[in-house]
């Protein structure tokens, strides 16, 4: 072998190496393993075996566990907690609880902790540990890559951190004056809208570098408890989900024109009951929300089933979100993904310990399979877009 052809394979590794160590086709999945539920419902524990996974989805119908991180993480809250840089070499994880002992039970504590993942180690490993707001909830990464806000719902505010490389620092924080739940960046980087889940509205912030800013004059009435938000990739919608109704009553989707001085609600969809976890495709086409349905209540509840479905919708003019199939999921469905190409969709079964597999074709979501995680899945994401 010449040495030009010696360096061009070596060259060739090295993209291969870092490919395989840092890639935009990873997703984050916590787990939670301090909250079990059983005949009596649920129930809390004592902490220290929960786990961060980093999950390749190069392969897209075979995902394969590249890492497991021993972090605390928590099914108290929207199943976006965590979230991957757009050039995939940093992961993100916000805690919002911890348990502490109370004689002999366990209680919930609220904590601020947000964990720096460098995803290009081999393995992945945690570098950096952050103090951001009270009950650290909901995240977003800026398209940018250089922002993240964080929804603090004891601290009622919105962390704001700033990405330098691998330099992750708390910046500031915007009062919000209500429980903050979750929150978006717009793909411009201008605004993010906040889910105010207590008094079911939606904030606005307006986004100047590392200056946020919060206008309350500007807050958008929706549907009972907004608890999960994100936004199409041109930027021009943003959609809550809402987990208000409770039973098994319908819950929302609302549909949020971004533009101009005044953002307004524009469209109101009802998928089914118990809309927590909601993801927008990366193309913009689609969207899916895993309803949990009775699958979190009791046996003896009325309510109970074994199960949840998943909903696709289609994505349309004006930001309207139509519900064209459903397919049927495990128990507790939490966090939900997409891969990058939005053809294949993850979702995070967290009584069942599994995370089930599904192609969209035809405008049906196809199951593909299921696969065992060594956990419960709380949270589900992918790179930020």
């Amino acid at each position: 072998m010449t040495l030009r052809g010696a360096a061009l394979v070596t060259c060739l590794a090295l993209l291969v190496g870092q490919s395989a160590n840092a890639a935009t086709s990873d997703i984050l999945i916590g787990l939670d393993e301090k909250v079990s539920f059983g005949p009596d419902g649920q129930a809390n524990g004592p902490p220290g075996k929960d786990a961060v996974l980093v999950m390749d989805v190069s392969n897209p119908a075979k995902p394969k566990i590249r890492a497991s991180l021993p972090l605390m993480n928590s099914l108290l809250g929207p199943p976006t907690n965590l979230q991957i840089t757009p050039d995939g070499k940093l992961g993100l994880v916000a805690n919002s609880v911890t348990h502490v002992q109370d004689g002999d039970a366990w209680k919930v504590s609220f904590d601020d902790k947000l964990f720096v993942i460098d995803l290009t180690a081999s393995p992945p490993k945690l570098i950096d540990t952050v103090t951001v707001g009270k009950q650290p909830s909901g995240l977003s990464i800026s398209k940018k890559g250089d922002l993240a806000l964080i929804a603090n719902r004891a601290g009622k505010s919105v962390s704001v951190v700033s990405i330098q490389g691998t330099t992750v620092k708390a910046v500031g924080e915007v009062p919000m004056e209500q429980e903050a739940a979750a929150v978006v960046i717009t793909p411009d980087g201008k605004r993010a809208f906040v889910c105010m889940n207590l008094v079911n509205k939606v904030g606005v912030l307006t986004i100047d570098g590392t200056k946020v800013t919060y206008d309350k004059s500007l807050d958008i009435p929706s549907a009972f408890n907004p608890y999960n938000i994100d936004v199409t990739p041109d930027g021009k919608f943003a959609v809550s989900s809402h987990t208000g109704a409770q039973g098994l009553n319908a819950d929302a989707e609302v549909s949020i024109d971004t533009s101009g001085a005044h953002p307004h609600v524009v469209d109101i969809t009802a998928p089914g009951t118990g809309a927590e976890g909601f993801a927008i495709a990366p193309n913009g086409k689609w969207a899916v929300t895993p309803l949990i349905e009775g699958s979190g209540a009791k046996p003896t509840a009325w309510n109970y089933a074994k199960g949840g479905h998943a909903a696709l919708m289609s994505v349309g003019p004006g930001g309207k979100l139509t519900v064209i199939n459903k397919a049927p999921i495990g128990a507790l469905p939490e966090g939900v993904a997409f891969s990058p190409d939005s053809q294949y969709v993850y979702i995070g079964n967290y009584i069942d310990k599994d995370l089930q597999i599904f192609r969209i074709s035809a405008g049906r979501l196809l199951t593909v399979g299921t696969i065992a995680l060594p956990g419960q899945p709380a949270s589900v994401r992918g790179p930020a877009r």
